[in-house]
């Protein structure tokens, strides 16, 4: 496995400091947030599109240092029914990655309205009362499938090998079987960004999403989610309180072991491992409390500790 970062964990920063940090900390690469909910400070989708001296020049600041740039991320929502620049945003990914050879594209499903008439997105957590089934239908045969089909074939054109969903809340896929019930869909070009941090404040389990996933992980985001017992035993993980303030929520964004420990990163690890993932974990800093350099720093310290780098080499001996 190969460890990096999340470019807006260290959005507060210039580029070249990014870029320095990442390769002081001993990181191989940096993931680069591209638009939709990020203001994308250090990657400027509309100047990059089609300019391949700036995607040059990109390019050489990471090789300078010895980094690689390992996605990049269109986290929004494509499907928003009243803001069409995100959906455009994914697809200008897509063919800015082509054009730099980038082979992996991280976003969102997206998450439509709930009919033809309504102009806000609808995300469905139940079976009851019955018109949520009349949404989900609606969502999925009208909008998802016929969008993610027209994705999927533009990355086909551009090169784009793996799309990687991220299991995220208030989206249409949000959780293992929505993931495979796409892929199923629109083919394997769609895969999962697995981030255990959503998972956990949705109350799966990350080690068993890893093995049902299999082959379809193609991305790991490493951010753990504290959960708030005390609050959480009355309020619920279903949770609408400001992101800022963490000792009034039932679950929160946190730094890595601060939720969870180290024995359940190294497990997480290994789990992914046994799933036959070995490609990138990709920190994403959105611990409200704490700095963000000593953050990301710290996650990046746990992760080395725990993570798996070397090829396999054991054999039985011949006795």
């Amino acid at each position: 496995m190969k460890l990096g970062f999340v470019s807006d964990s260290l959005g507060n920063l210039p580029f070249d400091a990014v870029l320095n940090h990442a390769q002081r900390m001993g990181v191989s690469g940096i993931e680069v947030n591209t638009c939709g909910w990020s203001t994308a400070p250090h990657f400027r989708l509309s100047s990059m599109l089609g300019n391949r001296e700036a995607q040059k020049r990109f390019a050489a600041a990471f090789e300078e240092r010895g980094l690689e740039i390992i996605s990049l991320n269109a986290n929004g929502n494509p499907l928003h029914p009243t803001d069409p620049a995100q959906g455009q945003g994914l697809k200008n990914t897509i063919r800015v990655a082509g054009e730099m050879g980038i082979r992996t594209v991280c976003t969102m499903s997206g998450l439509p309205a709930g009919s033809a008439s309504d102009s806000m997105p609808n995300w469905v957590v139940s079976s009851w009362p019955p018109e949520t089934q009349t949404i989900l239908k609606y969502q999925w045969e009208e909008k998802l499938i016929p969008f993610w089909t027209e994705i999927a074939a533009l990355a086909k054109e551009n090169g784009v090998d793996r799309i990687a969903l991220e299991l995220h809340g208030n989206q249409c896929v949000y959780n293992v079987p929505s993931l495979l019930k796409l892929r199923e869909a629109v083919g394997s070009v769609v895969g999962a960004n697995l981030d255990p941090s959503h998972l956990f404040w949705m109350g799966a389990d990350p080690l068993v999403a890893a093995e049902a996933l299999g082959e379809a992980v193609y991305h790991v985001h490493a951010k753990d989610t504290m959960l708030n017992k005390p609050l959480q035993a009355t309020t619920s993980l279903l949770e609408n309180g400001s992101l800022m303030n963490i000792p009034a929520r039932s679950w929160s964004y946190i730094t890595l072991g601060f939720g969870h420990g180290e024995e359940w990163w190294r497990q997480f690890c290994y789990r992914l491992k046994m799933a036959g993932y070995d490609g990138w974990l990709s920190i994403e800093h959105e611990d409200v409390l704490l700095n963000s350099l000593e953050g990301l720093e710290k996650s990046v310290a746990l992760l080395q500790g725990v993570m798996p780098s070397a090829p396999a080499d054991f054999k039985p001996q011949n006795i």
